[in-house]
C-alpha cells in the first residue's frame, strides 16, 4: 500500500489501512438482476440496517429506470427506486450510510426522474455507460452534478473494447464534473495483472483531473476479491462488494471479505455476518448466485454472462461440458 497509509496495532501484529477508501455495498442493486429486482421490503431494509451499523459509506439500492422502458408489471420497485420507497426504507432515523442509486445512459428518463438534491433522499448517482454511450453518459452527469448529487461513473465493458476506445473514452469522462471513475469488470474476465495495469491508466487520467479511481468486480474466475484488493493497492479510492457475494451470475466481491482485508476501525464484520446469515443466505437456492463452472467459461471466453445465467435456469444445467462445446463452437 501507499506510504500515506496510516498504522495500528492489530491483534495480528502492525496492519495498514487507507482512512480515505470508500466502501460501496451493491447487494440489492446488482443482486436485483438475478430477481428482476423483486426484494421484499424486510430484506432492503436489513441490507440498509447492516451498512449502516458496519460503517459502510454507500448502499446501492437499485437502479432508475425508466418505466417506458422497463414495465413495472415485470420489474420490482428497486429498478426504479422511487423516493417514497427509498424513504420507507432509510426510516426517521439519521443514518451515516448514505444511499446510492445507478442510471443507465440511454435507459433514464433523468430529468424528470431523478429530483434535485434536497428533493431527494439520494446522495449518490452512479452512471453506468458502455464506450458508444460516453456522450449521454456525460449529459446524465451534468444533470446529476447539477441538481447537486455526488457522481460516479461505470465505464462498462472495457475487456471488449480496443485500447484507443478506452483511452478516448477516460479521457472524455475525466472532462465531466464525475467525481470518480470505475474500472468496472464486467464479464469476470480479468487477472490481477490485468487489474494493476489497468488502475494505474485510470488513475493517470482520474489524478490530472482531480477525481478519485473505484473497481467493481465480478467473481467468474473467483478473482473478484483478489482483483478489488490488488485495484486497492495500486490506489483505487473507491471499492465496490456485496454481502455474501449477491449480484449478477457468479456474483461480486464479498462484502465480508473486503471489510476484513480493510482492517480499517470504522468499519464493523458483525452487522455484516448476523444479515448474511439471517437475509441474504437463504435466498441462495432460489436465486443461485455464485461461481459455477458456465460462469467460469463465460469469463474465461471474455464473454456477458446471459447464456452461462439461462444454462443455469435450464433443467440440464449440469452438463457443463455440453455447456462448454456449444459456447466454443459459438466463438
Amino acid at each position: 500500500m501507499t506510504i500515506e497509509n496510516q498504522q495500528l496495532r492489530g491483534s495480528k501484529g502492525w496492519v495498514t489501512y487507507r482512512p480515505e477508501l470508500k466502501v460501496l455495498d451493491c447487494t440489492i442493486r446488482d443482486g436485483g438482476l438475478m430477481n428482476n429486482h423483486h426484494f421484499d421490503e424486510k430484506l432492503i431494509h436489513a441490507v440498509y440496517e447492516a451498512c449502516d451499523e458496519a460503517g459502510v459509506d454507500y448502499m446501492e439500492a437499485g437502479y432508475k429506470a425508466s418505466k417506458k422502458i422497463f414495465s413495472p408489471e415485470k420489474f420490482g420497485a428497486w429498478k426504479f427506486c422511487e423516493e417514497d420507497d427509498l424513504r420507507r426504507m432509510a426510516g426517521d432515523k439519521q443514518r451515516a450510510v448514505r444511499i446510492s442509486v445507478m442510471a443507465d445512459a440511454g435507459r433514464t428518463n433523468y430529468h424528470t426522474d431523478i429530483l434535485p438534491r434536497e428533493k431527494s433522499a439520494i446522495s449518490l448517482i452512479r452512471v453506468a455507460a458502455y464506450a458508444n454511450q460516453i456522450p449521454a453518459a456525460i449529459d446524465l452527469i451534468k444533470d446529476a452534478h447539477d441538481k447537486g448529487y455526488e457522481t460516479t461513473v461505470n465505464l462498462m465493458a472495457i475487456s471488449a473494447i480496443k485500447d484507443w476506445e478506452l483511452d478516448e473514452a477516460l479521457e472524455s469522462l475525466a472532462s465531466s464534473p464525475v467525481g470518480a471513475l470505475y474500472l468496472v469488470d464486467s464479464f469476470g474476465s480479468l487477472y490481477s495483472e490485468q487489474i494493476a495495469f489497468l488502475t494505474q491508466k485510470y488513475l493517470k487520467v482520474a489524478r490530472a483531473a482531480g477525481k478519485e479511481v473505484g473497481i467493481h468486480t465480478h467473481d467468474n474466475l473467483q478473482l473478484a476479491y483478489a482483483n478489488t484488493i490488488e485495484a486497492i493497492i495500486q490506489g483505487a479510492n473507491w471499492a465496490d462488494a456485496s454481502m455474501a457475494g449477491l449480484g449478477r451470475g457468479s456474483g461480486n466481491c464479498r462484502m465480508e471479505l473486503l471489510l476484513s482485508f480493510l482492517h480499517n476501525p470504522k468499519f464493523r464484520l458483525r452487522p455484516v455476518l448476523s444479515c448474511v446469515q439471517e437475509h441474504v443466505e437463504p435466498m441462495r437456492e432460489k436465486l443461485r448466485w455464485g461461481f459455477g463452472i458456465p460462469y467460469l467459461v463465460t469469463g474465461h471466453l471474455n464473454l456477458h454472462p446471459r447464456a452461462a445465467m439461462e444454462f443455469m435456469e435450464g433443467a440440464n444445467n449440469r452438463d457443463i461440458v455440453k455447456f462448454y462445446d456449444a459456447t466454443m463452437e459459438e466463438e
